[in-house]
């Protein structure tokens, strides 16, 4: 196998394996963890985007395995756990105009 199959076949396991991360960062139920998932996820790839020693390399893609196999567990955890949706997310805030006893997030009161 030529040199240039080999790092074709790493780029598209890099490639899969970022899109996995991407995709289960996505799963989280809470809008932070999900925003913090997606966002470490883009920074990790960043900061390894020059590495081109393939060994390094093959250590990146199984640390990465491992990260999405813990991103896997805590997004089933984070799922048992129901939260409102936040105004940044398309919540509704403010108090329950329309009556039907729906929750509703309130805004705190305090500094404005």
């Amino acid at each position: 196998m030529s040199v240039a199959a080999v790092t074709g076949e790493s780029a598209q396991k890099v490639l899969s394996l970022y899109r996995q991360l991407l995709r289960q960062g996505n799963q989280f139920a809470a809008y932070n963890f999900r925003e913090y998932a997606k966002r470490r996820t883009r920074d990790a790839f960043h900061e390894n985007k020059g590495v081109r020693d393939p060994r390094r390399v093959q250590e990146l893609v199984q640390k990465g395995l491992k990260e999405l196999q813990t991103l896997k567990r805590q997004t089933v955890i984070s799922q048992f756990y129901q939260n409102d949706r936040l105004v940044v997310e398309g919540g509704l805030s403010g108090k329950d105009k329309e009556g039907k006893g729906s929750i509703v997030r309130q805004k705190d009161p305090g500094w404005d």
